[in-house]
């Protein structure tokens, strides 16, 4: 296909878009929400990021820099953020604010990384030393939770503290797949609650009742962008995650369906009433799967299989309505409770009835990630 009309579909979107009122965060703009920090905007700017270092673009770090420094005050405070909820999700936006102090030198962003590190120091933990996913689900592991942390924690790692933290990083991802992945399915279940007292947690496991593709997703990619940002200070650490990846990447190949070549809302129901492929999951295991591959995290074939599925969502769900791109097939959001919420129950029918939508952050933002990844391979 003409991959350059992608490009055209990314730039509506930040053509479209002021920081008041980004048009990719249709939870946002359905609920009327105030804005400020959140992931769903931080997976659009790293999505943009890794277009800007692919071609070189200026008017793409601008329109970042512009974005971000809207939320981002001088003292390093953050329109919106609040540390005392613990929430996890918070933590991803601040992956591209180590990009932007080093393209920006502003060291408003650097103060900003520090107040987001302190929510990493006092997170609360389970008794396997995870994260919980938010002070509101105390004891609770998402499989969302790695991507929005993890990959944060890894890189001020990396960046700033020398790496002393590798093995804690490390074991959070080695608790979720020892407690998380079901091994005869090859599948990872949402949600884990230690405590075993939610609603929805099973009372032997502590374990929900379905793999959701999208928290699959998170957790894929998660993976491969932290053990991308690992520098040679924890070979053997390291090797642990590349290990995980790989026993992941080939479960989820199982999956692809081969009429669409996509996976679907429910990864393990292919086919069952009310399921269907969906666009986010979709594209961040392709994406996974491309980056392993060129990273030698994975063998070379899989750079191949992950095209195959970007394609089959470009051909299911990049539409043109009156001249403008849509990219759609988007599951709007999933969750876990809280226990004032029992319609979230972790269930088959639970996700089937979530809202689809287009052009939401959640699906853009990883299918852009993969795009960048395509860029490579035509090269």
């Amino acid at each position: 296909m003409d991959y350059t009309i992608i490009e055209k579909y990314i730039n509506r979107l930040i053509t479209d878009t002021t920081p008041e009122a980004p048009v990719w965060n249709i939870e946002n703009l359905q609920h009327g929400k105030k804005v400020g920090w959140n992931y769903i905007d931080g997976c659009m700017m790293t999505s943009l990021y890794a277009i800007y270092k692919q071609t070189g673009d200026k008017k793409y770090l601008d329109f970042i820099d512009n974005f971000v420094d809207y939320y981002v005050f001088d003292d390093g405070s953050i329109r919106g953020y609040d540390l005392s909820t613990y929430n996890v999700d918070n933590l991803n936006e601040g992956r591209v604010l180590f990009d932007l102090y080093r393209e920006t030198g502003k060291e408003k962003y650097k103060k900003a990384i520090e107040l987001l590190h302190k929510q990493i120091i006092a997170q609360p933990r389970t008794g396997t030393g995870n994260f919980w996913h938010k002070k509101i689900y105390p004891n609770q592991v998402w499989l969302d939770g790695l991507y929005m942390a993890q990959v944060f924690y890894t890189r001020y790692e990396t960046e700033f503290n020398k790496s002393v933290n590798y093995a804690d990083i490390v074991s959070q991802f080695k608790n979720v797949y020892q407690n998380m992945y079901d091994k005869e399915k090859k599948l990872y279940y949402h949600g884990w609650d230690y405590s075993k007292k939610a609603f929805w947690a099973d009372k032997q496991t502590g374990l929900s009742k379905s793999f959701w593709l999208r928290a699959i997703g998170w957790y894929t990619v998660g993976l491969v962008d932290a053990i991308a940002y690992f520098d040679n200070a924890a070979p053997d650490l390291k090797a642990q995650l590349i290990t995980i990846f790989r026993k992941t990447v080939a479960g989820l190949e199982c999956y692809i369906d081969p009429e669409t070549h996509m996976f679907w809302q429910v990864v393990d129901q292919i086919g069952r009433e009310g399921n269907y492929p969906e666009t986010s999951g979709s594209a961040m295991i392709a994406y996974a799967m491309m980056k392993g591959a060129r990273l030698g995290y994975v063998e070379k074939r899989f750079a191949k299989v992950g095209e195959e599925v970007f394609e089959g969502i470009c051909k299911k769900y990049l539409t043109e309505t009156d001249g403008k791109l849509n990219l759609g097939g988007i599951c709007l959001m999933a969750g876990l409770g809280p226990e004032d919420n029992p319609r979230r129950n972790g269930t088959y029918e639970y996700y089937i009835s979530e809202p689809v939508v287009e052009n939401d952050a959640k699906g853009t933002g990883p299918f852009v990630m993969a795009y960048t990844e395509i860029k490579r391979l035509k090269k």
